[in-house]
């Protein structure tokens, strides 16, 4: 038996390597994928095989991730309860991908991963293994073994010899990408506690950043972020540069209490510099090029694609459908954004589109263009024709109706002796 195990390195997986050959006899190989994890990868492969792991690939996915995922879900203006911008959700099917293409090659019957029966992650791990090989056996040891605890894994992993990393006696449990990084666990379990400075990892306090505003100028074409105050950059770069911009100025932090997709309630708190200045540029770049009616629909499509993303339900005909909508929507979404940081906050200086629906003859105060004020009188008639159809029907209803028919309806309407 061949088992290919999405591998992180943290104490989790380490102990589900050598769980995995004594319960399954199997031979384990692992998968290890490159999103742009604030601690990286370096020596993974050397901890998986010492773990007892036959094999261990290392996958760069920084590039797909961002180009493949996380631009599409932006372009759609996909955000979770009002504030998540679906980091974690968004780097889990290009995982789940690259491990059922990994299990193929080696020729795998079984895929495995760590996450617990409680989140979200076992669920968009185990959507992208039945969209792409149901075929496929699923292990998920966190809804079979014995361990219940960190405790005890250290100590499983202590009675084989496997090496961890203990953390410290950390409080939190931290995942992170290019896009973000989010904490979750520890005091962060009661809603009422205040995060401590020290658990911030990427953005600066906003009390404690530059006491001066800094400009940059975000560039788009057909939607998708392509420069950056007017330097033309890859998808990568771009977004690293922009978390780099935004952290120092304090930029991009979320405190959320969220619906989890089993259906609990969980509280986490994100950062997310570079994605809340693409977010906000891209959003006013819209208002410039889209008309009232197609941002009215995008408005629309946009809870659902977030919807979508957090649940793992990527590989599906809807997603597809939702971004051939937003390709044609988003034709006309080219253009620059400047924005002004300071202290926290993020807010548009300008904006530029060769596409622009603004016309200044037709939008000025003043004299100018070929706006007709004498039309409006016609038009509001028109407009108004429902309004005005309903208020005459009212008018009349008032002058027959008289006070002994008003009892009697009211009399049929409340039962006697009622208060």
């Amino acid at each position: 038996m061949k088992i290919v195990l999405a591998y992180s390195g943290g104490l989790d997986t380490s102990v589900i390597v050598p769980w995995l050959r004594e319960n399954y006899d199997a031979e384990v190989i692992c998968m290890a994928a490159d999103v742009g994890q604030h601690e990286g990868i370096e020596g993974v492969r050397e901890k998986a095989l010492s773990s007892g792991a036959c094999e261990c690939y290392v996958e760069d996915l920084r590039h797909q991730f961002i180009e493949g995922f996380v631009w599409p879900t932006l372009r759609a203006g996909a955000v979770y309860a009002r504030k998540y911008l679906l980091g974690t959700s968004m780097a889990r099917p290009i995982i789940a991908k690259r491990q059922v293409e990994i299990a193929r090659r080696v020729g795998a019957d079984s895929v495995a991963h760590g996450c617990t029966g409680k989140g979200n992650d076992q669920v968009r791990f185990e959507l992208t293994y039945v969209a792409l090989a149901p075929d496929l056996r699923v292990i998920a040891p966190w809804r079979e073994w014995h361990i219940r605890s960190r405790e005890d894994a250290l100590a499983y992993a202590t009675e084989r010899s496997i090496p961890v990393n203990t953390g410290g006696g950390k409080l939190y449990s931290r995942d992170s990408n290019l896009w973000h990084i989010s904490h979750e666990g520890g005091p962060l379990e009661d809603p009422n506690f205040e995060p401590e400075q020290s658990m911030f990892l990427w953005t600066v306090a906003p009390e404690k950043a530059p006491n001066k505003r800094e400009y940059a100028e975000i560039g788009f074409d057909a939607g998708y972020p392509v420069s950056l105050n007017g330097e033309r950059l890859g998808p990568v770069e771009l977004v690293t540069r922009l978390n780099e911009l935004g952290a120092r100025h304090g930029v991009g932090r979320v405190d959320l209490v969220e619906d989890r997709l089993v259906g609990m309630k969980s509280r986490g708190v994100y950062e997310t510099p570079g994605g809340t200045l693409l977010y906000t540029a891209l959003s006013e770049l819209e208002q410039l090029t889209l008309d009232r009616r197609a941002l009215a629909l995008k408005d629309q499509i946009a809870p659902r694609y977030a919807d979508l993303v957090y649940e793992g339900r990527w590989w599906t005909a809807e997603r597809e459908a939702l971004d051939a909508l937003v390709n044609a929507l988003m034709k006309r979404a080219t253009g620059t954004v400047r924005l002004k940081l300071y202290r926290g906050s993020v807010a548009v200086a300008g904006r530029t589109s060769p596409n622009s629906l603004y016309d200044p003859e037709l939008a000025t105060f003043g004299a100018g263009g070929d706006y007709d004020h004498a039309d409006a009188d016609g038009f509001i008639r028109l407009f108004g024709l429902p309004i005005r159809a309903q208020a005459a029907s009212t008018a009349k209803v008032g002058a027959t109706t008289d006070e002994a028919t008003v009892n009697a309806l009211l009399a049929e309407l409340v039962p006697t002796g009622a208060k």
